[in-house]
C-alpha cells in the first residue's frame, strides 16, 4: 500500500485544494497531512500576531476537518525552512511515504526550500501544484515569452488565456478508511499572537464559503461604486482568507461569475475579478523577479532615492498622529483590527514615502507586521506601486494629496470620527483640516498639528526622484 503525506502550507483548506485532492485520488492509498510551524522564519518575514493568531484558529478547524475525512495531521515546530527540511524527511522516513504532494509558494525563501527537500527525498515522489492562482505562472507572457511588466496589457492577455481554458474547481476528499496513524491534539505554535476579530475574518472554511457567496451574491455588483469609501462595507474583506489560503482564487471565479455571469465581459463585478488579476499579477512576478522578495525595487534608478531617516516622522505616521486625518484613521484601524481598506492603504503608503520622503520598505515591513492578510506578493507590489519603484507603478511625480483625498473618499468625515474621536467636535466641513477651524475659534485640539506641508514635501520628493533619476546616466 502506498502512503501519501500531503504538506500543507497557504493552502489551509479542504474544498479546490489541488494537493489534497491528488493525494486522495488513489482510495486505497493510506494518506497523512503534514503541518510545520517555522516562529524564527515568520520572524525574519514580519508576520503579523494577528495573522498567526488567524493561521492557527484554521489551522485547528483544518485539523478537525481533515480528522472527519479520516486523514490525521502531524503538526512539527522548528526554527526555520532549513530546518523544516529534515521534519519532511523524517515523516516521510517514519511513515514510509511514498508521495509527497504540496501546492507552489512562490515567494524566494520557500521556492528555494521546496528545491531543498526535493533532493532530500530521494525515495519519494514529490508533486507540487499551481494551486494560489488561477493561472500558472508562465501561461501569461508576451508574444516574445517575457512576463509583462504592465498590467492592462497583463490583464487583457489574462482573459483571453482563461476564455481560452477555465480551471476548474476540485472536490473535497470523501472520507478515508480508518488511519494507521493518530494525530495530535490542538495545535499550538510558540510563535505571538494576538486576538482577531473573527466576526470580520472568518474562522473556517464553512464561514469562508459563506462570505465570499454573500459578497458575490449582494456586493460584488455594487463594488465598483463603493469600493474606495472606508465608511461603506463595500469591499469583501476574503483577502485573510486568500493569504492564508482557506479560500482559492478558483473558489472566488467561479463563484462570482455564477453570480455575475457578465463579469468577464466588463459588466457587474468585473471589477472585483480585476483585483484577482491584479493579485495574479503580483504572484507572477515573484517567479520571473525574484529579487522583488529581497527588498530590490523593479525599477533599478529609484534605489538611489536618498530618503529621509527621519525616525520621529515614521513613529508618527505608525501611530495615526501626522495631523491628516484620514491617514491617522487609517493607520489607527490598521492598529486595531490589523486589517486597512484597500483605498487608504495607497493613501498612506503614499503619504510616508512622497510626503515624509521615508523608504517604502519601512512601510512595506511595518504593514507585513500589522496585517491578518499580510502577503508578499500584494504588499510589496502595493508598496512599490505607490512608491512609483515598482512594475505598472504610477509616475513618480503622481503624488496623492492627502487632504484632497480625505475629502473626496470619506466627505462627510464619517470614517475619520470612527478611528480619531479626539475631532468629534469638529464641523463636517472643517473635518479634513481640523487646525485651521480650530485656529479661526481660538480651541484647542487634542490632536497633532500636520508633521509636514503638503505642499513642501511635493516640491522635496520631486527633487530627489529627479536627482536619483539623473544619477542614473
Amino acid at each position: 500500500m502506498s502512503t501519501h503525506l500531503v504538506w500543507f502550507r497557504a493552502d489551509l483548506r479542504l474544498h479546490d485544494n489541488l494537493a489534497l485532492a491528488a493525494a486522495c485520488r488513489d482510495p486505497r492509498a493510506q494518506v497523512l497531512a503534514l503541518f510545520i510551524a517555522t516562529p524564527q522564519q515568520w520572524a525574519a518575514h514580519a508576520m503579523a500576531p494577528r495573522q498567526a493568531a488567524y493561521i492557527a484558529a484554521q489551522l485547528n478547524a483544518l485539523r478537525q476537518a481533515l480528522a472527519e475525512k479520516n486523514i490525521p495531521l502531524v503538526f512539527h515546530e522548528v526554527a526555520d525552512f532549513a530546518a523544516s527540511v529534515e521534519v519532511v524527511h523524517d515523516v516521510c522516513q517514519t511513515h514510509g511515504v511514498t508521495h509527497l504532494f504540496y501546492n507552489y509558494q512562490y515567494e524566494f525563501n520557500e521556492r528555494q526550500r521546496d528545491a531543498a527537500v526535493e533532493r532530500r527525498l530521494t525515495n519519494t515522489v514529490c508533486q507540487g501544484f499551481d494551486d494560489s492562482v488561477i493561472l500558472a505562472p508562465g501561461a501569461v507572457m508576451t508574444g516574445s515569452q517575457e512576463m509583462y511588466k504592465v498590467f492592462t496589457p497583463y490583464k487583457n492577455a489574462w482573459l483571453r488565456r482563461l476564455q481560452a481554458h477555465m480551471p476548474e474547481c476540485v472536490r473535497a476528499p470523501e472520507r478515508r478508511d480508518a488511519p494507521t496513524v493518530t494525530a495530535g491534539e490542538t495545535l499550538n505554535f510558540t510563535y505571538p499572537q494576538q486576538p482577531f476579530d473573527a466576526m470580520l475574518f472568518p474562522a473556517d472554511e464553512k464561514a469562508a464559503i459563506a462570505q465570499l457567496r454573500h459578497f458575490c451574491q449582494q456586493q460584488a455588483a455594487e463594488y465598483e461604486a463603493q469600493r474606495d469609501f472606508p465608511a461603506m462595507e463595500g469591499t469583501s474583506r476574503l483577502s485573510a482568507c486568500l493569504a492564508v489560503g482557506v479560500l482559492s482564487p478558483r473558489q472566488c471565479l467561479h463563484r462570482l461569475l455564477a453570480e455575475q455571469p457578465e463579469a468577464l465581459n466588463g459588466g457587474a463585478g468585473s471589477v472585483w475579478l480585476n483585483e484577482l488579476i491584479w493579485r495574479e499579477f503580483y504572484r507572477h512576478l515573484l517567479t520571473y523577479y525574484p529579487a522583488l522578495c529581497k527588498h530590490r525595487p523593479f525599477i533599478a534608478w529609484t534605489d538611489r532615492v536618498r530618503w529621509n531617516p527621519a525616525q520621529k516622522a515614521f513613529i508618527a505616521w505608525q501611530k495615526g498622529e501626522t495631523g491628516y486625518p484620514i491617514v491617522d484613521a487609517a493607520m489607527r484601524q490598521l492598529n486595531e483590527t490589523g486589517w486597512m481598506h484597500n483605498r487608504l492603504r495607497m493613501i498612506v503608503a503614499s503619504f510616508l514615502v512622497k510626503d515624509l520622503l521615508i523608504n517604502w520598505r519601512e512601510g512595506e515591513r511595518y504593514f507585513m507586521s500589522q496585517l491578518v492578510d499580510g502577503c508578499l506578493a500584494a504588499n510589496n507590489g502595493g508598496w512599490q506601486w505607490a512608491a512609483s519603484t515598482g512594475t505598472d507603478a504610477a509616475p513618480y511625480f503622481r503624488i496623492f494629496n492627502p487632504t484632497t483625498q480625505g475629502e473626496r473618499f470619506d466627505k462627510n468625515g464619517e470614517f475619520i470620527r470612527r478611528w480619531l474621536p479626539e475631532l468629534a467636535a469638529v464641523p463636517e466641513k472643517a473635518i479634513h483640516q481640523p487646525w485651521v477651524w480650530a485656529d479661526k475659534q481660538g480651541r484647542t485640539l487634542a490632536y497633532p498639528r500636520p508633521i509636514v506641508d503638503h505642499a513642501q514635501a511635493r516640491v522635496a520628493t520631486l527633487a530627489a526622484y529627479e536627482a536619483a533619476k539623473k544619477s542614473e546616466a
